[in-house]
């Protein structure tokens, strides 16, 4: 294929997907220099990658060798699906101001435009498909031409697209969503962990609404530029690659179940935690 190769994986959970998504980038991706590498910094591996779970809800659900620890992974769902490191996000109006540019949680439950009052992007989602589940059009998106055209660090994530289809008596939420960009080591996991929990949340809200239980389908990962940073090539080879060849998928992985409770008792000090971060 000529120009960025177009690669596509599937899965039966998060955990698979994922490893297999980065074990096919590593093989066929392209090499490719970024904005953010350091005159020594080999070139990344990058590609366009389609990523199916099949089963969102499947065990084992998460991955060992995903960087970070089971506080930090409750930690970026509650950022993305309840909000608590909107406060961080900077005015835009305020040139001294040197927060965040975004959270996703902000810009998909109040999208901002000016002039306009907030907008609470998954409700209309919730409402679309609890209204009409075969519609097109319920979707949510993160992008401020107005803003990201031009700030140092914009939205990765673009875009949330959902719809419901029949499957004998059974009701299912598709979700797509499209990253303009996604470090595929660092950050794609719990990208994918944390947008399933965001898909469970709209199923349930959607059979809330309609009075008909809503399950999950599958949910599609998108991503434009979808890359292993050349920086960090040297451990994903001898951490992740390695591992893939002394042990099985099950040591690589684990059931959310079993630490389900370890995860979810820390959310008072992650609260307090985000609480504590500047707010001005």
């Amino acid at each position: 294929m000529a120009g960025i190769p177009v690669l596509m994986v599937e899965g039966d959970c998060i955990a698979r997907a994922w490893e297999n998504a980065l074990v096919l980038l590593h093989r066929e991706g392209c090499d490719i220099k970024t904005q953010y590498d350091k005159p020594e910094d080999p070139p990344s591996k990058d590609a366009t990658m389609i990523v199916t779970v099949t089963d969102p809800l499947a065990e084992p659900m998460i991955h060992r060798d995903f960087p970070g620890g089971f506080e930090e992974l409750e930690e970026y769902v509650m950022e993305v699906c309840d909000g608590i490191k909107d406060h961080c996000v900077r005015d835009p109006n305020d040139p001294n101001d040197t927060r965040w540019e975004y959270t996703y949680h902000q810009r998909l439950f109040r999208y901002e435009v000016p002039t306009l009052a907030p907008t609470d992007q998954i409700d209309h989602v919730c409402r679309q498909l609890a209204d009409t589940p075969h519609t097109r059009r319920a979707q949510a998106v993160t992008w401020k031409v107005w803003e990201d055209t031009s700030c140092y660090d914009p939205a990765c994530l673009q875009s949330v697209w959902c719809r419901i289809i029949r499957e004998g008596d059974r009701r299912l939420l598709n979700m797509n969503v499209r990253f303009r960009s996604n470090d595929a080591y660092k950050a794609a996991f719990m990208n994918m962990f944390a947008l399933t929990r965001l898909q469970s949340r709209i199923a349930a809200r959607i059979a809330e609404l309609s009075g008909e239980p809503v399950e999950l389908g599958r949910y599609c990962h998108m991503a434009d530029s979808f890359h292993i940073y050349g920086s960090n090539l040297p451990e994903f080879e001898a951490r992740f690659l390695g591992a893939l060849q002394k042990r099985t998928f099950e040591q690589r992985t684990m059931r959310y179940e079993d630490v389900r409770d370890i995860m979810e008792s820390a959310r008072p000090a992650i609260l307090e935690k985000a609480r504590r971060m500047a707010r001005v």
